[in-house]
């Protein structure tokens, strides 16, 4: 084989791969994960791009100290972010799938 093919089908395989990454992003960026914090007092939306779309307080935990507010909101968003971490690194290692990377070498991209 022809280092020249080799190095055409290299770069054909890398365009493939980054078209994929983009295309996957972009999806993270329309899917959302929403978590709850104090048996649903606090919920937030978030993106798989970690962009929070709203925050919901109940009205009942308006009356509490603020400590505990912030508390299960910091625990709500927490959340989000391990679900939305989970889908991402799901869809992008499937973006990088089927590149014939030897294993390992896939989460590099």
């Amino acid at each position: 084989m022809n280092i020249n093919m080799l190095m055409q089908q290299a770069q054909r395989m890398q365009k493939d791969m980054e078209e994929n990454v983009k295309k996957t992003k972009a999806q993270l960026g329309q899917t959302e994960v929403q978590a709850e914090a104090g048996g649903g007092l606090v919920k937030v939306t978030m993106t798989c791009r970690f962009v929070v779309k709203r925050i919901e307080i109940s009205p009942e935990l308006l009356q509490d100290e603020p400590d505990m507010i912030e508390d299960l909101i910091a625990a709500a968003v927490n959340d989000a972010v391990r679900q939305a971490e989970a889908i991402a690194d799901e869809r992008l290692k499937g973006a990088n799938s089927g590149m014939g990377l030897p294993p390992g070498l896939s989460g590099l991209f």
